[in-house]
């Protein structure tokens, strides 16, 4: 829970956004009711033993998922072998109706029944109120089709029904949540050694920062890291990787300046190899994906690497900018066709309000996100969590 309140506080600039417009969406045509909505006629069955409670299918079961990691362990899960890109995800359970009476159980029920007993505002779900939300997502830069389609999810079997603003916020986060249930995957293990961790992004995105915290985590997590201080263009970069190398107790491979990238990488899996180092992670320059030249150095860095190995990278991961809004869909594009992306982490989340982007780049092409970032500490990266996030987007709660 912890990182879930930091998340939440520092996602405040999209919370709040989505919030207040909620608020006046529903403010705008709704009327106060102090009352909770009328039960079902239809006359109850008789009486039986109340069946034993099973467990929320919200939640991963041991046969379909893995249980998500504890928040003391770092992104990737400490287990050798990596699980299958393909792996089946738990559907979640996502009821056609709101609850109408009778107990609400469960962390969902009782965000519904927040309402009861008090005055709300509420409103009828008709097509001007599902416009109106769809153009408040999309201004969260959640993207025109991914807004259609999680509007269209809220109001099946609903329209007609009064809302309030809460209830739909709570639609909202189930449906945000069942959207990026599937790409919540942490980075793969394998027994390869040494396992090329390839990291690349845009100028600015957090890579060098990123890639420091990982290997800060690995590393605590009992794994031999490597990191290759490949972006040799520029000289911060290269001394904040080595603060970060002291910091963890982890050896940064480092090159003059100017030097050629991927030679530097090939010498770093050598080094790698020889001293059976479990991971290397290779830093790589900030790059435009408008520069043709600088993308086609990417792609010779992946050419080198893999004489050395043809499965390598055995992980390219692509760090993005929250701030970046809809743009990040088209760095996503450009640098899947040169580096074979293979899994995502959003930084900066706490410096927008287009948190949205994350479930638009979920939605359209279903990469694993690895990690989110929040900040500048350690702490500040951590597993994707789904439903997390959800609910700190949206403003809500989470247990």
């Amino acid at each position: 829970m912890a990182f879930f309140s930091k998340l939440k506080e520092r996602l405040f600039k999209s919370s709040s956004k989505l919030d207040e417009g909620l608020e006046a969406i529903v403010d705008e045509g709704g009327t106060p009711d102090a009352q909770t909505p009328e039960p079902d006629p239809k006359p109850e069955p008789d009486p039986k033993p109340e069946p034993t409670p099973e467990p929320s299918s919200i939640a991963p079961q041991p046969d379909d998922v893995p249980p998500p990691a504890p928040q003391e362990t770092p992104v990737a899960r400490p287990e050798e072998v990596a699980p299958p890109p393909t792996a089946p995800q738990a559907p979640l359970d996502i009821p056609d109706t709101l609850p109408e009476q009778g107990p609400r159980p469960g962390f969902l029920g009782r965000l519904l029944g927040r309402d009861a007993g008090r005055t709300v505002t509420r409103r009828a779900l008709d097509d001007d109120m599902l416009e109106r939300l769809e153009d408040l997502l999309i201004t969260a830069d959640m993207g025109v089709e991914t807004a259609m389609r999680v509007t269209a999810n809220m109001a099946e079997g609903r329209i007609g029904k009064r809302l309030s603003s809460h209830e739909i916020k709570t639609l909202l986060a189930q449906e945000i949540a069942r959207i990026m249930a599937p790409v919540a995957r942490p980075m793969p293990l394998y027994a390869k050694r040494p396992q090329v961790v390839l990291v690349v992004g845009v100028n600015g995105s957090g890579k060098t920062t990123t890639i420091g915290k990982l290997a800060s985590q690995f590393k605590a997590a009992g794994k031999s890291v490597v990191i290759a201080a490949g972006d040799t263009f520029r000289a911060a970069a290269v001394e904040q990787l080595q603060i970060w190398g002291d910091r963890a107790g982890v050896p940064v491979l480092t090159a003059p300046e100017g030097s050629d990238p991927a030679s530097l990488a090939h010498d770093a899996m050598t080094k790698a190899e020889a001293d059976g180092a479990d991971l290397l992670m290779i830093d790589t320059a900030g790059r435009l994906q408008n520069r043709a030249d600088l993308m086609e150095e990417l792609a010779k860095i992946v050419r080198v690497i893999r004489k050395k190995d043809p499965d390598a990278p055995h992980n390219t991961l692509l760090v993005l900018d929250a701030t970046t809004g809809q743009n990040a869909l088209s760095q996503v594009e450009i640098f899947q066709k040169l580096a074979n992306v293979t899994g995502l982490v959003m930084t900066k989340l706490d410096g927008t309000a287009r948190g949205g982007v994350l479930v638009a780049l979920a939605d359209k092409f279903g990469l694993p996100i690895h990690a989110i970032g929040v900040g500048e500490q350690i702490d500040d990266l951590s597993p994707f969590d789904p439903e997390e996030f959800a609910a700190a987007l949206t403003g809500l709660d989470a247990e």
